[in-house]
């Protein structure tokens, strides 16, 4: 039988999926993946350089589905960033629901936590520099070491609640998943909250208004 040509790095991606849910282990080899699925071994490596950066990239690729459908939403273009976030949630976590039987096993089958955080490398990429372009206002430091501090901080902490709101769903036996819908409703709600720069604000220019009353006072 002729080998398939038309090989692409979708069609690779629908074959390792549906490969590891049903024999619920990777393939032994890209030789053994390539001949089961009648195609040259060489086209594998024309897109991943092993199994490992292939599963990265099926998470990278549900990011990329849930801003394609986000984009489309003439809604979603007029939202603040907390809303713009509240929707990016929904809609992930809608495609993930999707593809549950498929994360599942990537991320709960081994024990080991840092195999599963470099599992999810390409999408933390992908979803900090998301985080960096929602222009979340914060309070101005006036100084650049400590903006590129505070912003790696708001980067790495909004990829932690992430992260937690993954393991809720995981372990979510709710109908329909609905407890994870308030989790992610709450929990981006009080993170605005937290970085809500208005109080903070409101703090400083009453401490500013005090020390120029306490110098005029002397």
């Amino acid at each position: 039988m002729a080998k398939k040509k038309n090989i692409k790095a979708s069609d690779l991606i629908s074959f390792y999926m549906d490969y590891v849910l049903t024999h619920n282990h990777e393939p032994n080899s890209v030789y053994a993946f390539a001949k089961d699925h009648n195609f040259e071994e060489q086209k594998f490596y024309e897109y991943f350089s092993s199994f490992e950066i292939l599963e990265q990239s099926i998470f990278k690729i549900f990011f990329d589905n849930t801003l394609a459908v986000l984009e489309k939403s003439e809604d979603y273009q007029s939202f603040d960033a907390r809303n713009k976030l509240l929707s990016f949630y929904y809609t992930f976590f809608e495609i993930l629901t999707a593809n549950r039987s498929y994360v599942v096993h990537a991320l709960n089958t081994d024990k080991n936590q840092l195999k599963s955080l470099k599992t999810l490398s390409h999408l933390k990429k992908s979803f900090t520099n998301y985080i960096d372009h929602l222009d979340i206002k914060t309070i101005d430091l006036k100084e650049e070491k400590l903006e590129k501090l505070k912003n790696r901080g708001l980067k790495e902490s909004a990829w932690f609640q992430l992260l937690v709101t993954l393991k809720f769903w995981l372990d979510d036996t709710s109908l329909a998943f609905e407890k994870t819908d308030v989790f992610i409703e709450k929990s981006v709600q009080a993170s605005f909250d937290l970085i809500d720069t208005t109080p903070l604000k409101s703090l400083i220019d009453f401490g500013k208004f005090l020390y120029k009353e306490k110098i005029h006072s002397n």
